[in-house]
Formats: structure tokens, sequence, C-alpha cells
């Protein structure tokens, strides 16, 4: 079954979201249905990470109202991968993790990420990637049907964010989740994403489809196309669109 036709996995209603006086999440709605990758884009304290740690109820420090279901079985991957330092990889990839083929499945993980004979490594051993890809691994493990995603590529640079990108594709639709993911990036928006989210003040400002072909010319231009809207609702010029000013 195709997202657009499965059954939400995640339903949210009338969210809102406040630190002291300060309104955060004002009467956000959003459906997530199973399968589905949707990126939520915006800018700086418009609210994307606190929706984010509303769904994985972990927004222990604010108050507020609103409906948010979730699926029981759900993973979070932050920008820091946030590792034990004093427990080896494949540790921490079973980390709380019941059965007695916890770490046959944790090896079996690894391996999905590409890291296969890592597993008595310590996270000091690893390079940033590494360690994202250990801790997308920690979190794949627990076959989650939602997978929430804070900028986990923020800090890598931009060849290993290529191959991050890469990665997550493939395993979400090897793992099937709905996946939630943060991101201040146009461009990883869009390669990623079914849906793009964009929040402005803590509202949605915008829900656009990502329909572009596998490939060809016309990719590019649709590429271009949506790039720029999505540019222009944050609020952004999009000077590589159209570099020369006689095209624009």
């Amino acid at each position: 079954m195709s997202p657009a036709r499965a059954q939400p996995v995640v339903r949210v209603r009338n969210l809102t979201r406040r630190f002291t006086l300060k309104g955060v999440l004002n009467g956000v709605d959003l459906d997530i249905r199973k399968g589905e990758f949707v990126a939520l884009l915006g800018r700086s304290g418009c609210g994307k990470s606190t929706l984010l740690r509303a769904l994985a109820h972990l927004d222990h420090e604010a108050t507020g109202e609103g409906e948010i279901v979730v699926p029981a079985r759900l993973s979070v991957v932050f920008q820091d991968a946030r590792l034990l330092p004093w427990k080896r990889v494949l540790d921490n990839v079973i980390l709380g993790l019941d059965g007695v083929d916890a770490k046959a499945r944790g090896r079996q993980a690894l391996a999905e990420v590409e890291l296969p004979g890592r597993e008595a490594s310590w996270p000091y051993e690893l390079s940033g990637g590494e360690q994202q890809r250990v801790a997308l691994a920690r979190s794949l493990v627990r076959e989650p049907e939602l997978l929430l995603a804070d900028e986990p590529f923020g800090a890598l640079d931009a060849l290993t964010r290529i191959r991050m990108h890469v990665l997550l594709k493939r395993l979400s639709a090897v793992h099937n989740p709905a996946v939630l993911l943060v991101t201040h990036d146009v461009d990883e928006a869009i390669e990623l994403a079914d849906r793009v989210v964009v929040m402005d003040q803590g509202r949605i400002a915008a829900d656009i489809p990502v329909d572009l072909p596998a490939q060809g010319p016309e990719r590019s231009v649709r590429f271009t196309q949506l790039r720029r809207q999505l540019l222009g609702r944050l609020g952004v010029e999009d000077s590589l669109a159209h570099p020369d000013p006689a095209i624009a």
C-alpha cells in the first residue's frame, strides 16, 4: 500500500505548546501515514524541534494542550549521536533491547548501516558519520513504526551528508516506518521526503507534496521549481535557481 493510501500512524490536532509565556506551537494539525517520509522546514525558533519533541513525549518543560496520537514503537535520532562512551558499539545499538537474539539483531542492524565488524569498537574510534550510522542502527533495530529525526546530519561534512541521505532513504524503504525529519536544508528535504511541511510562527504554513520524476531533465526542472517555492515560503530569495538576472 502506498503512503498516500495508508492509515495515519501520527495524528496531531490543535497542538499548542508554551514555554513560560511564550507560545511556540499555536494550533498545529498534522497527519503522517505509514511508510511516509515527511520533512519539516522552517526558520529558527518556528517550533520544528518543539513539535518533534512533543511527538516523542520529550517536551517536559512545556505546557499546552491538543491531541497527539503516535505509535508505541517510535525512535528518535538527534544531531548528536548520543552514544554512551563507556559502551562498545554493539552494546550502544542494543541498549535496552530485550530478547535472546538482541546481539544478532544488533549485528544485523550494523551491517545494514554499513558498519559490519565494528561491534567491538569504542565510540571515540568512529568518525562523526560512523557515529550517526550507529545511532541510526540503534533506532532501526527496534523496528519503529515512527522514526523522528532532528537534524541528524547537521554536523556532518557535505560528502558524508550525501552518503547518509542515500543510506536513510534505502533503510526507510526497507523498514517502512513513518518518518518525520526536521531540517534547515531545503535540498535535503526535497531529496528525501514525500511531503515537505513548512512551519512559520508555530503554525503549519504549507504542506507540499514532492513529486519528482526518477531521472531526466524534467527532474531538474521540477526540483528547481520546488526549491524556489520552498525558499519563498521561508522568506529566502533563490539566487541559485537563475543566477543570470536576465533569466529570472
